[in-house]
């Protein structure tokens, strides 16, 4: 852990204001991204995608529920595992309520697993989540969005993250969204993976805040502590946050 100096107020002030300048200069980068990426080129959506919801068969139409935008949140969760992924839970912790706040913003949040709808009702049920969760078990499109691989693949080039991220298994995360025109064409506007998908975390941005930041130095791998939120143990969550 850094090492920090102790000073009175008003040098705390000083030293916070020139942080702050580079805060802002993140900002404005970050406008000028945002900007960029709206602008990005769109790819319309020609396969027919079906799939399978706790009330029947949904094609990919379906899942905008009458929105013009979509938001889907890739949860990995494959046919034969018994719980999704502790990581992507994490993240869909959140997106659980912040689903009528985007819904009032003209956009859709579902997620979509290859596990089946039994599996995700059951996994959804017991995290207390309300938002929607569809299968995508019967359809290509965990594989046509880059999110489920072949043992074939994995051990062949990369192809994760656009070609720029090692596999680290058949399962990954990630974030696609969709347009859908007033005539009904469905378009690909955006895609995002691995490190790119931290953005969407509001709990590691609290982190960041924070003296102790991540805390995941030294671990095996980033995300190591993570649990699904019910399994956390309270004496355990105390004794990490002591690391120095």
């Amino acid at each position: 852990m850094i090492q920090h100096r102790i000073v009175s107020r008003e040098e705390w002030i000083a030293a916070r204001k020139a942080h702050m300048a580079h805060e802002k200069e993140l900002m404005r980068a970050r406008d000028r991204l945002n900007e960029e990426r709206r602008a990005l080129p769109w790819v319309k959506v020609d396969k027919a995608y079906v799939f399978d919801g706790p009330a029947g068969k949904l094609t990919l139409a379906d899942l905008f529920k009458g929105r013009p935008q979509l938001v889907v949140q890739h949860v990995m969760f494959a046919p034969d595992w018994e719980a999704a992924c502790k990581s992507c839970s994490f993240w869909a912790d959140g997106l659980d309520r912040m689903a009528p706040h985007l819904a009032a913003r003209d956009t859709t949040v579902v997620a979509v697993s290859l596990a089946g709808v039994e599996k995700l009702e059951a996994f959804k049920t017991r995290m207390g989540w309300s938002f929607d969760w569809v299968s995508s078990g019967g359809n290509d499109f965990n594989a046509d969005y880059g999110v489920s691989y072949t043992r074939e693949q994995i051990a062949g080039e990369k192809r994760y993250n656009f070609g720029t991220t090692p596999f680290y298994g058949e399962e990954l995360p990630g974030i696609s969204v969709f347009y859908r025109a007033a005539d009904g064409s469905i378009f690909h506007t955006y895609s995002c993976y691995a490190r790119g998908l931290d953005m969407m975390n509001a709990a590691y941005h609290y982190l960041d805040l924070t003296p102790l930041g991540r805390h995941e130095e030294g671990l095996p791998y980033p995300m190591d502590w993570v649990r699904l939120r019910d399994q956390y143990a309270p004496e355990a969550a105390k004794g990490a946050c002591c690391r120095g």
